[in-house]
């Protein structure tokens, strides 16, 4: 599959929502802000610079983005937590029942033996009522069954594999309650900083903010375009055709608003959108920016073609897609838009071929 190489950017007016609708972005997460965020720096009589706002929203936009990634870490780590907690919880509901029915049909030998003149002590240890005594003396017993019938060991197996299944889902339960801990405390590190976002660019007048949007956009727009009016991708094919397809589905989402936590259709962040156009090519990414540099083969950024996967930053915290031309696209940060960026625009952690 082929995608077009060279086209007009979308003006910087119309992909700039860029911090205009910060505040109808941070409600698209669905979050209520909570608490009291700082105050903006200066005081009504000498109110910051728009330069001071724009650096200091970017530096927040950033470490929201990364409170944004543990956020997807956690949750879906918390995805995975539930299937494998109700898979145990199933597994010990079955086994007990089994467990059930063959100290039932102990209990019947044990009828017989009583009748015939007296217990077999390891039958008797297998119907104990006492199941921390049975317990610290299982091995002892199944010793014992060893010896016995396979109705005995067939319970002592059992009552292990019970008591295994219980430990690993205590063990489970427990990494579940440290999960959604890690969950809350990552939506309000995202809360806090979009607040405090909020508030800096509150203390601009709208004027300024729309003036704001539009050079970011711009810059971006120079970037992506090495100062010209068109945008070249180059004439390299894409490292495969599900690459293709994964390509062709993210340029088609250029100017889709970012929102924190979101995976399409028609809002993205930055690994929510990486992993929605790799979904079209049939391909199921890891959720985070962390776990896409895993996805696939390294390789350097010298060897990157159309729909590999660029890593940005040390932590691993952002994540585009190879375009051509020197050239990603990606969801940025609150209030943009997907766009095109230079790959040179962030430090490369790492590029990824799927």
């Amino acid at each position: 599959m082929s995608t077009h190489r060279r086209s007009h950017l979308p003006g910087a007016q119309r992909l700039a929502r860029a911090l205009v609708f910060t505040a109808a972005a941070t409600t698209a997460l669905g979050m209520t802000f909570g608490g009291t965020a700082r105050a903006a720096p200066g005081s009504p009589a000498d109110p910051p610079s728009r330069q001071e706002v724009k650096a200091q929203v970017d530096q927040l936009y950033e470490e929201a983005e990364r409170a944004s990634e543990k956020f997807n870490a956690a949750q879906e780590y918390q995805r995975r937590l539930l299937s494998e907690t109700g898979e145990l919880q199933t597994q010990l509901a079955a086994g007990q029942e089994e467990l059930d029915r063959l100290r039932s049909d102990l209990g019947a030998v044990a009828a017989g033996q009583y009748r015939s003149g007296g217990i077999d002590p390891t039958v008797a240890l297998m119907l104990d009522s006492d199941p921390a005594g049975y317990l610290s003396r299982a091995r002892s017993a199944k010793q014992a069954a060893e010896r016995q019938s396979d109705a005995v060991r067939q319970v002592v197996d059992r009552q292990l594999r019970l008591d295994q299944r219980r430990a690993e889902t205590t063990a489970k339960l427990a990494e579940l309650e440290e999960t959604r801990r890690t969950l809350a405390t990552s939506k309000q590190q995202i809360q806090q900083r979009l607040a405090r976002a909020e508030q800096l660019l509150s203390s601009l007048g709208a004027a300024e903010r729309s003036r704001m949007a539009v050079e970011d956009a711009g810059e971006a727009e120079q970037r992506s375009t090495r100062g010209t009016d068109r945008l070249d991708l180059g004439d390299q094919p894409a490292s495969s055709e599900r690459a293709a397809v994964a390509l062709a589905a993210a340029m088609s989402k250029i100017g889709s608003p970012y929102v924190y936590g979101s995976a399409g259709p028609r809002t993205f962040d930055c690994s929510g959108l990486m992993y929605w156009s790799w979904r079209q090519a049939g391909v199921t990414l890891p959720r985070t920016s962390q776990a896409q540099l895993y996805a696939g083969r390294r390789i350097s950024l010298s060897e990157a073609r159309p729909g590999d996967l660029v890593i940005f930053f040390s932590d691993m915290h952002h994540v585009g897609m190879y375009a051509g031309g020197g050239v990603v696209v990606h969801a940025p940060y609150p209030g943009a838009r997907v766009r095109y960026e230079s790959v040179s625009a962030m430090p490369v952690a790492g590029v990824v071929r799927v």
